[in-house]
């Protein structure tokens, strides 16, 4: 089922969660015990992460440095398969432009498809660790719209190959991401909006919104999408602080402030056990205010810690 046909069904605010594949090299256990923690209340859908392959160098005995590729979390598109078909709950893939070419692109896009995998993110992705700046693969997209692009044509049975007879046109339901505070690359919140209006012009139908703490910062962006004309629903993206040092990692990577009050809060807290209480209960606050206002879901960034999200939920669902 799309998501937004989801949505539409719901009277109530739904649930949703984000999970992380397993590393290399491991099953798939994790991924089954975080949401058997959280199924109980009814996930709406379960976002999948992909996370593009980085290089190393390998020095040999000869003293030559070789550069070899890892991935170091692979297996989106079977780990989504798995969900929809042990849980039945709607999976959605991160699609990303970094590390693939166009051609890539669609051939998953074709097996998701076959799989009967109805919903996929569509994001630029980052640049990897040895790039100071996003640079797209040879013959590969360098922005989400470009993305996007593909996606929709598909949508109508427009494939690379422009003599494919009688080509299956996919449904494909497509969801991007919205910064409540602002991509870090954008100039300004206007120039924002004017790109993500651009991706819903082109065949986005939902929004997820990368995490905050403070509402305010949802409730505006809110309100300037609506006022530029965006009217597909934005799903407010939330996690949970559970440890100190968030206080500085979070900010740093992902462009987020913490207001003083919480930031506070957790510096005057004595142990782990107390700065996770505070996390806890700032979330239950966020989720209650987010729901009286009327947001069509809460989705967690779980980060494969469904303990305290459950905590969250038992107190909101």
């Amino acid at each position: 089922m799309k998501l937004t046909e989801h949505l539409n069904r719901s009277k109530d605010t739904l649930f949703s969660m984000e999970i992380l594949p397993p590393l290399k090299g491991q099953g798939v256990s994790s991924i089954y015990e975080t949401i058997d923690q959280l199924k109980e209340f009814n996930p709406a859908f379960i976002d999948v992460t992909y996370h593009r392959e980085e290089y190393i160098f390998k020095k040999h005995p000869n003293g030559l440095l070789e550069r070899k590729s890892t991935k170091k979390r692979p297996g989106t598109v079977g780990i989504c398969a798995a969900i929809k078909y042990k849980y039945d709950i709607e999976a959605i893939p991160h699609l990303i432009c970094g590390g693939f070419t166009k051609e890539e692109t669609e051939n998953a896009l074709i097996d998701l498809h076959f799989l009967g995998i109805d919903n996929v993110l569509a994001l630029r992705g980052d640049p990897i660790k040895t790039e100071r700046s996003f640079v797209p693969e040879p013959d590969g997209h360098a922005y989400s719209t470009d993305l996007i692009k593909q996606i929709t044509d598909m949508n109508q049975g427009i494939y690379l190959d422009e003599e494919l007879s009688n080509p299956t046109p996919s449904d494909f339901c497509i969801g991007v991401a919205g910064y409540p505070e602002k991509h870090f690359e954008a100039p300004n919140m206007n120039s924002d909006i004017k790109y993500l209006k651009k991706k819903i012009e082109l065949g986005a139908d939902y929004i997820v919104t990368q995490m905050f703490f403070n509402n305010k910062h949802y409730f505006n962006f809110v309100d300037r999408c609506r006022a530029e004309g965006i009217t597909v629903p934005i799903i407010p993206g939330l996690k949970t602080i559970t440890s100190r040092s968030q206080l500085n990692v979070i900010p740093r990577f992902f462009h987020t402030e913490i207001p003083e009050e919480l930031s506070d809060a957790i510096e005057n807290c004595s142990s782990k056990e107390g700065v996770q209480q505070v996390g806890i209960e700032w979330g239950v606050q966020q989720a209650k205010e987010l729901i009286e206002y009327g947001a069509p879901c809460l989705h967690y960034y779980t980060m494969g810690r469904a303990k305290t999200t459950k905590k969250i939920l038992e107190q909101v669902f």
